[in-house]
């Protein structure tokens, strides 16, 4: 059996792999089956549907129910176009921080869940650890409903930790999300005479002002009692790329564009949903009476619901147990513990980091929080094998 490596070795592998969620992360997963192999431990792939990505779980100590499951995901987010000033595939150490593409989301956590294997091994834990890493979470959360489906196959976990950089405060309760891909078709003609075409643009930005409404609306109603820790503390409609037309003088053919909504607890995606195909219908219908080849296409992209906090939930017992944390914290991100929690997992936020440096240019880790959560690991493996 080898020697186990240090967080801060995994980490260094972990990062080197550029897992970007638009290439394959399949490299990654080769290294992660062969280290856990190396300890006895058999992993699972859950693979993507054109096999390109896999998503991998494994458990380590007794099959019984009970258990604690640790969840991240090992992709991350482009460097195109960001100033770095070290290779971001590369941990550099500088001045108390670790500085790499990942190392705050959330490579340090994975770093973390897999170095405690061999720890819970050798302590003889009498509850199962699992590890859980999937893959497509910064495009939507959307690799880890069929690694969910997948674990019902091991014995049934109390406990989720899903490790989101939360600087090791408890978070128990996010929002939830829904995406859209908005398709516009219109007409060409030449821009002269516009009245007799569709522009697809102008058309869609209908639909985005409309987005624009919902926003100034959400915000001037009172918040609701679960809404009220939030920041914002309503529902929002975002679009942050668009892409259409081919010259000045025509009316565009086409406009495609992304449209997500990040709601409060207590609000449904299938409401929101259905006003938003509802605003569509109604703009379509008037492009429709110029040209009845106009149209607009409404795909879901991906639905992550919301976390709402337990009461008297298993996670977040044990969570505030291990980091002395009392405080209840929400954030306005999603992330896959509403998908845990809508499986009937128990299930909270807490990992090292700072959210601030999500998918920064020059992002990190601080070093006292990744030993920080090398300490919360102990105790966890401690309290599994007493």
């Amino acid at each position: 059996m080898p020697l186990p490596l240090t967080p801060r070795q995994i980490l260094d592998h972990l990062v080197a792999f550029p897992t970007v969620s638009r290439d394959s992360n399949l490299a990654l997963v080769d290294w992660v089956e062969a280290y856990l192999a190396g300890f006895g431990v058999a992993a699972t792939r859950v693979w993507s549907a054109d096999r390109r990505k896999a998503s991998l779980f494994a458990q380590v100590g007794p099959k019984v129910a009970g258990g604690v499951i640790l969840s991240g995901h090992c992709d991350v987010v482009p460097v195109d176009g960001q100033a770095w000033t070290s290779d971001p595939f590369t941990v550099v150490e500088r001045e108390g921080r670790l500085y790499g593409r990942g190392t705050c989301d959330m490579k340090g956590y994975l770093a973390l869940a897999l170095a405690a294997v061999p720890l819970a091994q050798a302590q003889g834990i009498k509850r199962p650890l699992q590890i859980a890493i999937s893959h497509d979470e910064e495009v939507g959360c959307t690799g880890a409903p069929p690694l969910i489906a997948a674990m019902r196959d091991l014995p049934r976990a109390a406990v989720v930790v899903v490790g989101e950089p939360s600087m090791l405060r408890l978070v128990n309760g996010h929002k939830g999300g829904v995406g859209f891909k908005v398709h516009v078709r219109g007409f060409e003609v030449h821009s002269s005479i516009m009245h007799q075409g569709v522009n697809a643009i102008m058309q869609g930005a209908r639909l985005i002002d409309w987005a624009n409404r919902m926003n100034a609306e959400n915000r001037a109603r009172p918040p609701s009692a679960l809404a009220k820790a939030f920041d914002p503390p309503w529902t929002t409609v975002h679009v942050g790329v668009i892409a259409g037309g081919t010259a000045h003088n025509i009316t565009a053919a086409d406009c495609r564009f992304g449209l997500d909504f990040r709601m409060v607890p207590g609000e449904s995606a299938a409401g929101w949903e259905a006003a938003l195909r509802a605003e569509a219908g109604r703009i379509e219908a008037e492009m429709r009476s110029v040209r009845p080849e106009a149209a607009i296409t409404l795909t879901p992209v991906f639905e992550v619901p919301a976390l709402c906090p337990e009461a008297g939930g298993a996670a977040e017992a044990l969570v505030r147990r291990l980091t002395g944390d009392n405080d209840s914290c929400v954030v306005s991100y999603a992330t896959e513990a509403g998908q845990f929690q809508a499986a009937g997992y128990s299930a909270v936020v807490c990992g090292p980091g700072d959210i601030a440096q999500a998918h920064q240019p020059d992002e990190y880790l601080e070093v006292a929080q990744f030993d920080a959560g090398w300490a919360f690991m102990q105790r966890l493996v401690a309290g599994l094998a007493a």
